[in-house]
């Protein structure tokens, strides 16, 4: 089984709330992924994963967050290549602009998208939490695939 990591930054609680719910919903699916706050995750530790689950919400102009995400998704981009990649994040207005440059830069790092980044509006609601299971059961299966970095 591949070594899985939801790393996240959340400003208002919504990104949290789904990492959570996609943690939940890979732990369902009978997977394991280990789940880090952006300031608690360095990215020393990035080799010691197959599958990577980044979370961070809109800011501003549509950018992830600057202080604490963006340093440390810059140090990760380096190991993305190759890697088995799932995106998701919450915004308050706009139309995801942030998540489509974020999921393009991935691809272009030569990152596998493992499905379309999941966005949300808001808190996480019944729709939006089915949604985060149902992208951390597709993680535990991927996870258990034979599937090789």
């Amino acid at each position: 089984m591949k070594k899985t990591v939801i790393v996240y930054w959340s400003g208002t609680g919504n990104t949290a709330a789904m990492a959570e719910i996609v943690q939940e919903g890979i732990q369902s699916a009978g997977g394991a992924a280990e789940l880090y706050r952006a300031d608690a995750f360095d990215a020393s530790q990035a080799d010691q994963y197959d599958v990577f689950v980044l979370g961070c919400p809109a800011m501003g102009q549509e950018c992830r967050e600057e202080n604490e995400f963006e340093p440390l998704y810059q140090k990760l981009r380096p190991v993305l290549k190759d890697r088995a990649v799932a995106l998701f994040g919450s915004y308050g207005w706009g139309d995801g602009e942030w998540m489509r440059q974020w999921a393009s830069d991935c691809r272009s790092l030569g990152a596998k998208l493992l499905s379309e980044p999941l966005v949300v509006q808001g808190a996480p609601l019944t729709e939006a939490q089915q949604a985060c299971r149902m992208l951390g059961a597709a993680i535990a299966g991927f996870a258990a695939s034979s599937y090789s970095k």
